[in-house]
């Protein structure tokens, strides 16, 4: 099997290009960002504190994530209940930040995580896909922009779906949830040994998406 791995901080455009990617070479797309999400939606739907260990290990006791791929679009399912919609809040976004540095939690999902690279070819993005998930991943990237190009997309895409946002505030959520990431003990968000830097500050998407198609193809073909 063969592997794309795709790292970098929040609004970077990683989901939207690996998906875009994963569609071309005909791989399959694995947004682990999701996995995160949906432990940190399970844990507020209980009322659970996401910043406490033992807490959150309690409710991960027989909880079962599972990533199913229809028509190779993943869809995120909690003890079989489809939560796809469900995950893709401002809340639940902080709260998968702060479960994701938490080591019981990325131990929880580390073999689910490889055992779908296993199996199957992947475009598979999140923050530290290719530093421990697939060192070993085909082609690495490292995909960034500035925080206010990012800030800018998540606040137009919020606009766009009938959110209600203020711009300096998820410009500030998104510089804490930058912190965070790259600040944790366990697996903190960096480029890997060997990753492909690619800054997407200022360009279309479709000039980004071009960009990192012609990478992975130059670096498949090696």
């Amino acid at each position: 099997m063969r592997a794309i791995a795709i790292d970098g901080p929040a609004g970077a455009g990683k989901s939207t290009i690996a998906r875009k990617l994963a569609g071309e070479l005909g791989y399959i797309y694995v947004d682990t960002g999701a996995l995160y999400r949906a432990i940190g939606y399970f844990c507020l739907s209980r009322g659970v504190d996401v910043k406490d260990e033992t807490a959150v290990m309690g409710v991960l006791v027989g909880l079962h994530i599972e990533l199913r791929f229809v028509d190779m679009e993943q869809r995120v399912f909690l003890n079989d209940q489809d939560v796809t919609a469900k995950i893709r809040t401002e809340a639940v976004s902080m709260a998968a930040s702060a479960v994701s540095a938490l080591p019981a939690v990325r131990s929880f999902l580390l073999d689910l995580q490889r055992d779908i690279a296993a199996q199957n070819n992947v475009v598979m993005d999140g923050r530290d896909i290719a530093t421990v998930i697939l060192p070993n991943a085909d082609v690495k990237i490292f995909l960034t922009a500035s925080p206010e190009e990012r800030a800018r997309r998540r606040y137009e895409e919020l606009i766009g779906k009938g959110v209600s946002a203020d711009y300096a505030a998820v410009l500030a959520d998104l510089k804490k949830r930058d912190y965070d990431d790259s600040h944790r003990e366990v697996a903190p968000l960096k480029p890997a040994e060997g990753a492909i830097l690619v800054d997407t500050t200022g360009n279309e998407l479709e000039t980004s998406i071009k960009i990192l198609s012609n990478i992975v193809k130059e670096n498949l073909d090696k």
